[in-house]
């Protein structure tokens, strides 16, 4: 079957199940880069419900010829950073990292982002896993019964990732300043993550910038409490072999590259 005719069918199979968004899509054009945006479009709006087969098998095939494409970066390969044994710093798309798992920023409700084709890198995560994700998510709050609190972790499947499995987090939202409580919360994001990876036998974790970006943690020192609370976290806990600093803006390289070359710099004081 062509790409173009692959991603058609999916787009019928998902119309579907919503033909509420019938009239929209068919102001999308015939081509493969809007009916690719359609199909996008429709995962992200798509809620929870049973997952038909052959739609699994079809977007199966279609995701993983697309993150093949892409190209898969092996995180364990990556240089660290600074005479860091187990820290490396990389700017590039968290969907292309071969590791053990990724870290996903969600909000509370956990089941990934509904606005068709954010920009958020809890949009891309699960555009890129499939709708198995917010499926599996789903069941896991359901079976909680409440939102997700700030600072906690909870495990999931990769599906059609290059990563085996997803962390999923929930940071704070910044409001007019950052407080202690914020502080605490997005250390705790990073605690709770590495524990849990650690708990399950995970060896190698890849970090996003959480709670910067659409929640407005200030970069700089977010990167801060997250070197600071890995850094910690490594030293009592050897299980974990490499941690990535996932990034995606220059600022965001230099930031971290700065704060581990001057935390190396002060250890040795070279």
């Amino acid at each position: 079957m062509e790409y173009l005719e692959q991603i058609q069918q999916l787009n019928t199979m998902l119309l579907a199940e919503m033909p509420e968004y019938q009239s929209q899509a068919d102001g999308f054009p015939p081509d493969l880069a809007s009916q690719r945006r359609l199909f996008r479009s429709l995962m992200n709006l798509r809620p929870p419900m049973p997952l038909n087969r052959e739609f699994l098998v079809m977007q199966d095939d279609l995701l993983s010829a697309e993150r093949d494409s892409k190209g898969i970066v092996d995180g364990i390969a990556l240089p660290t950073v600074n005479g860091y044994s187990q820290i490396a710093v990389w700017k590039g798309d968290i969907t292309r990292l071969k590791v053990d798992v990724i870290v996903d920023a969600d909000n509370s409700a956990l089941l990934g982002c509904f606005c068709p084709c954010h920009g958020c890198i809890d949009n891309a995560i699960h555009s890129a896993a499939g709708l198995q994700l917010r499926d599996e998510c789903n069941q896991i709050m359901h079976a909680q019964g409440h939102p997700e609190p700030n600072g906690r972790a909870k495990l999931t499947k990769g599906y059609n990732l290059p990563a085996r499995y997803v962390l999923h987090t929930v940071g704070p939202i910044i409001q007019d300043h950052v407080t202690h409580q914020d502080r605490q919360e997005l250390a705790s994001c990073y605690r709770s993550c590495l524990e849990l990876a650690a708990k399950h036998g995970l060896e190698s974790v890849a970090f996003c910038c959480i709670s910067t970006g659409e929640f407005h943690f200030p970069n700089q020192e977010a990167a801060e409490i997250a070197v600071k609370t890995v850094t910690d976290f490594l030293q009592q806990d050897m299980s974990i072999k490499k941690v990535i600093f996932n990034v995606f803006k220059d600022i965001d390289e230099t930031i971290y590259r700065r704060i581990l070359g001057a935390n190396r710099t002060a250890e040795t004081g070279a």
